[in-house]
């Protein structure tokens, strides 16, 4: 028999918790750490800012419509009252459809797992594996609904970005300046949020050992869920600047006073953070900076910083998050031996020894104008920036063509050109399809001479061009770049007489240029009306 209405609904009201909080759920929060306009689920909006709403973009938010029973979020604006207000409502939703999900049992589908990426030793594993027609993912149906149920302190956490790192007791302290310069303990470090901080903190010698924000307990004595903050070195800065890295750091240094000084305060913390792709921190540690404070001193400076590394990972500094900043280097890399079977990208130096950050680079022009001895000077080709530089090479009749022509090339493109760019400020090595080749182009100029005979090519010049078009949200746009073109341009130089010299100007160059596709106002399809005015029609307005 058919069941009546009141049976469905005890039916689902006896089904499993959710796993997704439709409450959390806003698929036009767009921005990070801001409003966005008309969003009426946006957690960064206040309510000075629901007063300026017009509609709720996104009135209805629900998981997935399969399930038999869900929540729903629903959103709206009280036009009426003064100022107008934004009403939530979380309502249950019954599926009519018989054929619906009781229960989402399936743990591994509940978040996004990073796949495994092939490699010359286990690929025969993978090939093993999904190889065949078919294969199991070997979920574990276990339909006890007590899975599901949250984890607690002893458990790990995954994080999401900007979600404040929990702590057995509160959350990690990142101390920090904010009204005045003055420190505040009450800001929390975010989650893939890099900070680095500077306050005044008031002290007093006399008290200095009885001064929490000047002991290291303060900052290691709650540990990271089920992970503890290790110390992991401590440097002591003398009064008058200098700093020693001490060879020990098991054995804690606590502020005590000594001789009119107070000694061991903390003057610096760098938090580093390390953890997995999916989210969970799986190591944190910690360095300070002890120093000694004088009697007279009512006030010391501090500072605070805070990284994040992801696990069997090398940390690359960013130029953006995630479209490129003005200003940034351009990052590059190359392909590593072994494709079509890659680790990543291998970030190897660029041209220059102390370049390990692998960033796109062009020929630094010197006082002497020297091509000779310019070669390994590198400068960093900067987002945004056309940037022009050269020298000039002294060619004599000594000199042989080929290795004359390779140490030129040398001295344009560097000791190891790169083959990618990355697309994105933000761009990870793993991520093979965020990463742009260079496209190298070869052009030949007039002949310096009258006759081939006894002529060599020799590269004078290195264009690179970088097209970027704006990406996302036109509130927000963000810098991503879709092609980059190195074009090396050589001339023919004939054999100089015996005694005879030359000069040659060898220059290097980066133009960016901005491919964006205009944005399409929505009255182009509005007539024009060709009319002249009163002088007057607009008075008394001008």
């Amino acid at each position: 028999p058919a069941d009546t209405p009141d049976a469905a609904q005890a039916r689902a009201r006896s089904a499993p918790a959710p796993v997704t909080d439709v409450a959390k759920l806003c698929v036009c929060d767009l921005l990070v750490a801001q409003c966005d306009i008309n969003c009426c689920c946006d957690p960064d909006c206040s309510a000075d800012d629901f007063s300026l709403f017009t509609t709720c973009s996104v009135p209805v938010v629900t998981g997935d419509s399969q399930l038999c029973s869900q929540k729903a979020a629903i959103y709206s604006l009280d036009v009426e009252a003064n100022p107008p207000e934004r009403i939530f409502k979380l309502i249950d939703q019954v599926n009519p459809s018989i054929f619906c999900i009781h229960a989402t049992n399936y743990k591994e589908a509940t978040y996004l797992k990073s796949p495994e990426i092939p490699t010359p030793e286990n690929f025969d594993q993978l090939l093993d594996k999904f190889g065949g027609a078919t294969f199991s993912a070997e979920p574990d149906l276990d339909l006890d609904t007590d899975a599901q149920n949250p984890p607690d302190a002893n458990e790990t956490y995954r994080y999401e970005y900007g979600v404040p790192v929990q702590t057995e007791d509160a959350f990690l302290r990142l101390p920090s300046p904010v009204v005045s310069s003055w420190c505040s303990d009450a800001n929390p470090a975010g989650f893939l949020v890099n900070q680095a901080t500077k306050c005044i903190r008031s002290v007093s010698v006399e008290k200095c050992d009885s001064i929490q924000a000047l002991s290291m307990l303060f900052y290691i004595n709650s540990s990271i869920l089920a992970v503890n903050i290790t110390v992991q070195s401590i440097v002591v800065q003398s009064q008058n600047g200098m700093r020693t890295s001490l060879n020990s750091s098991d054995v804690l240094r606590l502020p005590m006073v000594l001789d009119g000084l107070c000694i061991n305060a903390v003057l610096g913390v760098n938090y580093h953070i390390t953890h997995t792709d999916t989210g969970e921190i799986i190591e944190a540690a910690a360095a300070f900076v002890l120093g000694a404070i004088s009697k007279e001193a009512l006030s010391i400076e501090q500072s605070f910083e805070i990284s994040f590394t992801q696990e069997n990972t090398q940390p690359v500094p960013l130029s953006g998050n995630p479209g490129y900043v003005v200003g940034l280097p351009v990052r590059a890399g190359f392909r590593p031996q072994g494709y079509p079977f890659p680790a990543g990208f291998l970030f190897a130096p660029l041209a220059l020894s102390s370049n390990k950050h692998s960033q796109l680079t062009i020929l630094q022009s010197t006082s002497t104008q020297d091509c000779l001895a310019a070669q390994g000077a590198r400068a960093p080709v900067l987002f945004g920036y056309n940037m022009i530089s050269g020298c000039k090479l002294r060619i004599t009749a000594a000199m042989k063509c080929q290795p004359l022509a390779q140490t030129l090339l040398d001295v344009l493109k560097g000791q190891s050109f790169p083959e990618y760019v990355a697309s994105f400020g933000n761009s990870q090595a793993q991520d093979v399809l965020d990463w742009v080749p260079i496209t190298q182009l070869h052009i030949s100029e007039q002949i310096i001479s009258n006759t081939l005979q006894s002529s060599c090519q020799i590269p004078v010049a290195l264009g690179i061009e970088v097209k970027w078009t704006k990406y996302g949200s036109l509130v927000n746009p963000q810098a991503r770049i879709v092609n980059v073109t190195a074009t090396i341009t050589t001339t023919t130089l004939k054999q100089l007489p015996s005694g005879r010299e030359r000069i040659i100007p060898v220059t290097s160059s980066v133009v960016f240029t901005d491919i964006s596709s205009p944005a399409e106002p929505s009255y182009k399809a509005w007539p024009t009306i060709n009319i002249k005015l009163p002088f007057d029609f607009f008075y008394p307005f001008v």
